[in-house]
């Protein structure tokens, strides 16, 4: 799954609209549905870093990063429906 997805994934999971989402982390939302939506081949690591460093989403960091995850460290991955 590409990061931008994966985003979106944490983003619905969180039941954050992207406007939510976009002021929550500070990520332009032109940046957010670039990435949402593909336009953008590569997710900039600062504002990768905006969304694993917040307290809210740190729970995904290992997963967005590596595709994995480490439930007894409290990483986890969105519940994907």
């Amino acid at each position: 799954m590409e990061l931008g997805q994966k985003l979106k994934e944490v983003r619905l999971t969180e039941r954050l609209t992207q406007t939510e989402i976009c002021e929550i982390t500070g990520v332009k939302m032109e940046t957010w549905k670039a990435y949402e939506y593909a336009r953008s081949k590569s997710v900039s690591s600062i504002e990768l870093l905006k969304v694993t460093t917040h307290p809210r989403f740190k729970k995904y960091a290992l997963w967005l990063v590596t595709d994995e995850t480490a439930p007894a460290c409290g990483q986890i991955s969105p519940v994907i429906g």
